[in-house]
Order: C-alpha cells, then sequence, then structure tokens
C-alpha cells in the first residue's frame, strides 16, 4: 500500500533534497512540498475535514520552517492530527533536541545531511505507526490480530497436492481485494512459484540470507514486481544455494516483510528445513494441503505428528486443506480431519484438472479464468482465512476489488472466518459462517468451525437469516453464486467450491424463494457424461454403419465364391454345351438368398477344364432394396470328368 509523505520546509533547496530522496524510497508517494507553517496546518484542516483518511501517513518538517518554530508547529499538528506521523530534519541530532522533539510529539527525527537508509528506516516506522493509531480509532480497515501484517505458510502433505497453486492463488486473491501482498518461495530447492507465474529473476531469498539487517531497500531490491501487483520473494534458481538460507535468516525475512506488507503469504513446499520450520513456527495461520486419497492423507498425518515432536506447531494449530475433492472419492473432508487431529477449511477444492492445465502449462496461472470453479474455492478459502476483505474502497476512497484475473465478489472478507492463529481465536457471531462458508447438519459447519441454527437463503442474490454468510453485504456476482458460497444441489450450503453433486442434503442449508436450488449452474460428472455421449453418437452410429456395410461386402465375397464352387462341380459332371451350362446356372444359384439371387450372373466354360464364374452385387445397408453398382466376383475351376 503506498505511504502517502507531505514535506514541509522554507528552504527550496533542503526541500528539493529531500523530495528527490522520498520519491526513491519504494511504495512512497510524495506529495506537493508545503512551504510555511500556516500553509501547512490550512492543508491539513482540509484534508481532515473530508476525512481522516485523506491525511498524509507521514508529515516531514524541516527545521527551517516558518514563521511558527518547529518544535510549536510540531506540538499543534500532534494535538490536532493525531493520526499523522511527524518526522523532524535538523543539522542538529543532539540527545536534547531529540528529547524535545518527542516531548513536542513527533514521531521521529532524521540528522542531516540525509542518509537514505536512516530515512527510509524512520519513514517505515513512522508510516506504520500511523496506520496503526487509524485502525485503532476505527478509521482504517479491519485490525489485524497483532502488529504487522499477517503470515500465512501453505506447505504440502508430500509432493504435487497443490500447494504452490493455492499459495500463489491465496496471494492473488489478497492483492486483489485492495490488501498490500507479499508472496515467498520457502520451497527452496524446487520452488515453482515463478514457472507458475512465468517470470524471469535475478534476485532470491538466498541474497537475503547473510545480511543482518534487511533495510527497507534492501528489501526492495530483493523483492520481484509481479505485473499483478504482488511482491515476490523467489526461491533461488540453483537448489544447492538454499542451504545458505537458516533459520535465523528465514525469521529475520518474515519480520522484515510482515511490518511492510498485510499479507504475507509463505509456499513451504512439502520438504521440512530449518528456514520452512522456523516460517511456520512464526506464522498466523499454517495451511497443510492435501488431497483425498490414502497416500496423502498418511503423508499429512505423519507431517503433523512431525510438526508436534519438533514443537514447530501444534495440530490443533494447523488447518487442512483438502484439495481435489470430489463426491466419488471414499475420503471425505470430515474424516481427514478425524485421522489428522487437525482444524479443517470449511473451503474444499474441487478435482477439475481440466480448467488449470492450459495455464499451468502456460506459466500463467494469473489469467486463470473467474468462472474456474478451482479458482472459486481457492478465493473462497482467502476470504474464509481473513486475508481478502469487502470491497469497500481503499483509504484513498474509490479503489475496489479488481484484479488481474477478474471481479472479485463484495462478500469476500466481511464475514470472517475463525481460522487457528497464534494470536488467539476470534470472537465468532455463532450466527454468522465466514464468506465462502456454509451451514450444514442443522447449521454445524464441522468440528472446528462455529454454529449457525439455520443457515437459510432467501432469493439469488443476498444471503440473510441467521446462518448469515459473511458480513459484507448481498452476494451480488455470479461468481459467488456458483462456486465460492451456494452449494446447489439438494440445499446443502457445505463445503465451498463442491459442485451440486459433491454436497449431500441437508435440511439445514434449504434454499428458498426465488433462490430456490434447481439444476441450473454446475452439475455433476453424471451430467457431463451425459452431454459427451450425446456429441458422441453421431460418430459412433457412423461407425456402426461402415462396420455393417464391411460385413456384407466380406459376405456377398463369400457367397459368390460358395456358388462358384458348386456351379463348376455341376458343369464337370454335365455334358459340353447348353447342358453345361444350364447345370452350372442352376448350381450356382441354387443355394442363393433372394437378396443376391435376383441380379447374380453365372457362366461356366472351358474343355477338358471347366470353370465357373459367379458375379453378384453388394447391397446397400439392407440386402434386397438397393445395390452398388459395381458386382464381386467368384472363379473356380476344375478338371472335366471322364465319361466311361
Amino acid at each position: 500500500m503506498p505511504t502517502r509523505i507531505l514535506p514541509a520546509g522554507a528552504d527550496p533547496d533542503a526541500v528539493r533534497s529531500l523530495v528527490t530522496l522520498l520519491s526513491q524510497l519504494p511504495d512512497a508517494e510524495p506529495q506537493p512540498p508545503v512551504t510555511d507553517s500556516t500553509q501547512l496546518v490550512d492543508a491539513l484542516a482540509r484534508l481532515a475535514a473530508e476525512a481522516v483518511d485523506e491525511l498524509p501517513e507521514v508529515l516531514v518538517v524541516h527545521e527551517r520552517i516558518g514563521p511558527a518554530p518547529a518544535l510549536e508547529l510540531i506540538r499543534e499538528i500532534a494535538l490536532r492530527f493525531p493520526a499523522v506521523g511527524v518526522i523532524l530534519v535538523t543539522t542538529d541530532a543532539s540527545p536534547g533536541l531529540f528529547a524535545a522533539a518527542m516531548d513536542s510529539g513527533a514521531r521521529g527525527l532524521v540528522a542531516l545531511p540525509l542518509s537514505y537508509d536512516e530515512l527510509a528506516g524512520r519513514v517505515q516506522a513512522v508510516a506504520q505507526w500511523s496506520t496503526e493509531v487509524r485502525r485503532h480509532l476505527g478509521q482504517g480497515g479491519e485490525a489485524p490480530g497483532g502488529s504487522g501484517g499477517t503470515v500465512v505458510t501453505v506447505s504440502g502433505a508430500k509432493g504435487g497436492v497443490g500447494a504452490t497453486l493455492t499459495a500463489v492463488q491465496l496471494a492473488l486473491a489478497a492483492q486483489a481485494s485492495g490488501r498490500s501482498t507479499a508472496l515467498v518461495d520457502l520451497d527452496l530447492q524446487c520452488g515453482d512459484v515463478a514457472s507458475f507465474l512465468d517470470i524471469q529473476f535475478r534476485r532470491s531469498v538466498a541474497d537475503l540470507a547473510a545480511i543482518s539487517d534487511i533495510s527497507p531497500r534492501v528489501l526492495a531490491d530483493a523483492l520481484f514486481r509481479h505485473d499483478t501487483g504482488l511482491a515476490l520473494l523467489l526461491a533461488p534458481g540453483e537448489g544447492e544455494r538454499g542451504e545458505e538460507v537458516t533459520d535465523r535468516a528465514a525469521r529475520q525475512i518474515v519480520r522484515a516483510l510482515r511490518s511492510r506488507y498485510e499479507v504475507v503469504v509463505i509456499d513451504c513446499g512439502a520438504q521440512l528445513g530449518g528456514a520452512g520450520a522456523a516460517a511456520i513456527e512464526a506464522a498466523d495461520t499454517a495451511l497443510l494441503v492435501t488431497t483425498p486419497d490414502v497416500i496423502a492423507v498418511r503423508a499429512a498425518k505423519r507431517t503433523v505428528r512431525m510438526w508436534d515432536r519438533l514443537q514447530i506447531r501444534k495440530a490443533e494449530e494447523t488447518t487442512v486443506v483438502v484439495n481435489r475433492q470430489s463426491r466419488h472419492t471414499e475420503i471425505q473432508p470430515a474424516l481427514v480431519q478425524r485421522i489428522t487431529g487437525t482444524a479443517l477449511a470449511r473451503t474444499a477444492v474441487p478435482a477439475n484438472f481440466k480448467e488449470l492445465q492450459a495455464v499451468v502449462d502456460a506459466g500463467r496461472v494469473h489469467e486463470l479464468d473467474a468462472r474456474s470453479t478451482v479458482k472459486q474455492a481457492l478465493w473462497a478459502l482467502a476470504g474464509e482465512l481473513g486475508l481478502a476483505r469487502a470491497a469497500e474502497g481503499a483509504h484513498r476512497g474509490g479503489r475496489g476489488v479488481a484484479g488481474a484475473t477478474g471481479r472479485v465478489p463484495g462478500a469476500f472478507g466481511g464475514g470472517r472466518s475463525e481460522p487457528v492463529t497464534r494470536r488467539g481465536k476470534r470472537d465468532a457471531d455463532p450466527g454468522r459462517t465466514s464468506a465462502g462458508g456454509g451451514a450444514s447438519d442443522a447449521g454445524r459447519m464441522s468440528d472446528s468451525g462455529p454454529r449457525s441454527d439455520a443457515g437459510r437463503v432467501s432469493g439469488a442474490g443476498p444471503v440473510s437469516g441467521a446462518g448469515r454468510m459473511g458480513g459484507a453485504g448481498p452476494v451480488s456476482d455470479e461468481w459467488w453464486a456458483r462456486g465460492a458460497g451456494l452449494a446447489s444441489g439438494a440445499g446443502r450450503m457445505g463445503d465451498v467450491g463442491l459442485t451440486r453433486d459433491e454436497c449431500r442434503p441437508s435440511d439445514a442449508g434449504r434454499m428458498s424463494g426465488a433462490g430456490q436450488v434447481s439444476d441450473a449452474g454446475p452439475t455433476g460428472d453424471s451430467g457431463q457424461v451425459s452431454i459427451e455421449f450425446l456429441g458422441m453418437t453421431p460418430l459412433i452410429l457412423l461407425t456402426l454403419v461402415l462396420v455393417w456395410q464391411a460385413v456384407l461386402v466380406g459376405y456377398t465375397f463369400t457367397l459368390a465364391g460358395n456358388a462358384a464352387d458348386e456351379a463348376v462341380r455341376a458343369g464337370t459332371a454335365a455334358s459340353p454345351g447348353g447342358a453345361r451350362q444350364a447345370a452350372c446356372s442352376t448350381a450356382g444359384r441354387k443355394d442363393l438368398s433372394a437378396a443376391w439371387r435376383g441380379d447374380a450372373t453365372v457362366s461356366c466354360g472351358g474343355s477338358g477344364y471347366v470353370t465357373a464364374d459367379v458375379s453378384l452385387k453388394v447391397p446397400v445397408l439392407f440386402p434386397g432394396l438397393i445395390a452398388f453398382p459395381a458386382r464381386v466376383h467368384g472363379h473356380a475351376g476344375a478338371v472335366e470328368e471322364a465319361k466311361d
């Protein structure tokens, strides 16, 4: 999120130098400078009259400002505009002036000549303080569970379960909702985040490993800014360099990112190393992705036990996400939760690799169609975890939840769920479920989720009743109706992201009114098979016709050969001349059925060696109705029998 900085000073050269340095700071948004104290106070008053959020986060005051002295000006600003953090720029950095500046209400002091690192560090600290003050005063967004941003780690129970895809989509959802987001690839030997987003990079997390004090400038140099707005900290291209990233370095990197970004998503892969263990231990939410098969669930159980033995994270503090879920699988999410002993994400990701194959092969996962059920489920998971917030406009006003891949519904973050975090469980309204959640079994979400009384929805849009999904307002997007919140079918609002056939019937989540559940929308496997079969029917019929016609051709050849044998046998016994021809013709036609007999021609000839030739027409599909103009021939010969 950009930090608005207002410079103020009467010395043009000093102000120009200050603005030049401020413009080089990462995510900084310098405002036009103010030249005197009266103009400064008036400008702040005008902004405050519109809204507190319109005030700049940081005010940098040069000591040579008039007509009011700098310390008196700072005291007045601190009293009238407490949400603005003030930094004093001075040539005298003595302890006495420092104490006087702090007493006046300044949040920091920077000595002249200006140093980039000192100025960047002080601006970052003051901007973070200002943001926290505004949140505390109720003027900003949702208050986080603690200081800094939210850190979420995504690990795989084993390789290939979809941990990287989950991490990327969670980060994209958070960024699209207007929250500043960083995505870190801590799968140090086999990281694929760069491949999923089709980027070439020079810097990696290994470049930060040897740095004892990560300044904002150093961190900005190591980050890759993606087209979607994500800040990426990638795994090294050479896997052996992953050993350079120690647990101490990982903790320092996580702290630095947490202080600068509202959301930090870390892909830890399936292999546990020192860096990954440190990240999981420091995370607010640790996700473990698995698939509903025996091998993956066993691996998830082993991973949870290992984390517990190593005192990285307790089982009840880990949230399992079931990927590639289908109603046809023997293992359902509730069983996974029972086996692993962990919390279970209410959002299950459906099995639909066809939607993913093209974008994964092209390395353009961020361009996944917004209608994709997989994307809808993963973005709903982001809402459930509180990573994405409602589209109410940024603190600058008017900035909605729009990302590179499409529109996100406003119900994302209003009904924030209760993910298991290290910062304590958030209070839950028992009558509410999270965005993307739903009520099942008389309002019971799952063993780890809140309970609601009904979970009834009315109409096709807003969700109402005791079991209201989300708190951000009506569900007004087809995106939400299809996959993120309403599970169609018999009416159960169960695991989000499942299709109609993947939800069992339940009386608790019954739809009413115009929103009555029908067969409209995504259907199950049976409907897909029926559609595919209908499309294949013409091809199947054509194949059967061709096979039948080939059988008729072969059968006609057989008849012609047999008739020729019979004709030549009769011809050898008859006298030469007309008697032989008559005997041949009669014998050749004798065993032919009516469909072939009418158009058959039989001819015999030869002396001493008798030959017979039978010609038959090939019928088209149905013998006796129509025949091809071409004929097939059967030929036979035999030595004339000697006469006594």
